[in-house]
């Protein structure tokens, strides 16, 4: 068994490396052999973090049809991010305990219940109420269908990097896909807030039956089960170099967080592009990049993937500023493409330090840290952009943003280098 809290990273030769797995000591089951299973975890997972995402490029339709304010929209989306904090704090590593079958199943079904409810409660208040939902289901999901993937891969002899490099792309690449399948459906079916829902919905209810059938890599321990949240810790002997992961985890967030956010409020107020297709581009490039970038420098020595990181980064704002600034789509496109993949290397770098600095016996909840304090980043900067919308120009506010943001990463990059 592979335990949420004691998942196991190590450093070697400035690179990031996962140690060996053993195989899950559970008994064989008649269910679907686990080489098949590993993909249909990683679809579900994948699935999952699409649907999460599908509202993006909806938001305008919504907006448009209720006149609600960006401030208002913006809770919307962040409401999403407490409901992953909470669920993350709560219950993020029952699986260990409970079994991954069980605790996915469940991430099903809350993801489910967020579907019916944006099919017959789409009002704000539903809206927010969904999304909160959505936000509990993603944040039982995240390291409970990592570990499940990482543990069928071994049964099935796939290499923890294969399974690391799949896991990644279902995550992000997911965030990335389902505001590019919900821009698409908006733009060519009649009912854009009604067809993605039913949708994700059938998926859900399949992939249900589908994980019933797929293998549990928990052994289900006798003794009695004594709950308590998950437990946060920070490396007393290196809080510096803590911080600073922790400060580029929250900087790498905000800009996934403001860019999923607010992306069809920026298209409109810079360019007056009412596209809801384009609405899903850019978030779409943003995810994407981020997890392809992870999958590319994955072999890469720590050093060389945080200077590719941070000079992605750096190019990808100036992008994103000399866009707004000249009202250019294609610079506001690859700037959005350079800044997503510079912060997804950040992002995955901040995990590798702060693995490689806690006790082994601390490492789970040292990453737990790290991970709060990273949605944390796509709450309050998101709102804060919102509430500069109310009061000065788009393009003011993009430029500001960029330059913020630039100084966040690359501030807390290079103290994670100094620190390394």
């Amino acid at each position: 068994m592979r335990s949420l809290d004691t998942i196991e990273w190590g450093v070697e030769h400035g690179s990031m490396t996962t140690t060996t797995i053993t195989a899950p000591a559970v008994a064989p089951t008649r269910g679907i052999p686990h080489g098949i299973s590993f993909w249909m975890i990683a679809t579900v997972f994948l699935t999952q973090m699409a649907f999460c995402a599908v509202p993006t490029p909806l938001y305008a339709i919504y907006q448009q049809r209720d006149g609600f304010p960006t401030l208002v929209l913006t809770v919307i989306f962040v409401v999403y991010a407490v409901g992953v904090m909470l669920s993350l704090y709560l219950a993020g590593h029952l699986s260990d305990r409970l079994g991954r079958r069980r605790i996915i199943l469940a991430s099903l079904a809350l993801n489910l219940v967020a579907a019916v409810l944006f099919l017959v409660w789409n009002d704000v208040a539903g809206l927010i109420v969904a999304r909160f939902i959505c936000g509990l289901g993603i944040g039982i999901l995240t390291a409970t269908a990592t570990a499940h993937i990482a543990e069928l891969g071994v049964a099935a002899g796939r290499s923890p990097l294969r399974s690391g490099i799949v896991s990644t792309f279902a995550n992000l690449g997911g965030i990335g896909i389902g505001p590019l399948v919900a821009g698409v459906m908006a733009t060519f079916i009649v009912q854009p807030l009604v067809a993605p829902y039913v949708l994700f919905a059938v998926l859900f209810i399949a992939e249900g039956l589908v994980v019933l059938f797929v293998p549990e890599t928990v052994e289900q321990s006798a003794e009695r089960f004594a709950y308590r949240p998950q437990r946060i810790a920070v490396p007393a002997a290196a809080r510096g170099a803590y911080i600073a992961a922790a400060a580029a985890a929250f900087g790498a967030f905000a800009v996934f967080g403001t860019f999923t956010g607010l992306s069809s409020t920026f298209l409109v107020g810079l360019l007056g592009v009412r596209s809801h297709l384009l609405g899903g581009v850019v978030p779409f490039l943003v995810f994407m990049a981020a997890a392809l970038a992870q999958i590319v420098t994955v072999r890469m020595a720590i050093r060389a993937q945080m200077m590719l990181a941070l000079t992605a980064a750096v190019f990808g704002f100036a992008g994103l500023a000399l866009g707004a600034l000249a009202a250019s789509l294609v610079l506001f496109l690859i700037g959005c493409g350079l800044a997503g993949a510079g912060v997804g290397i950040v992002f995955r770098a901040s995990l590798g330090t702060v693995a490689g600095l806690a006790d082994a016996a601390r490492r789970g909840e040292a990453l737990a840290g790290i991970f709060l304090v990273a949605y944390a980043g796509m709450t309050i900067p998101p709102l804060l952009t919102a509430a500069a919308l109310t009061v000065w120009q788009v393009a003011t506010v993009v430029v500001v943003i960029a330059v913020l943001m630039a100084a966040l990463v690359v501030g807390s990059g290079w103290r994670m280098l100094r620190e390394a």
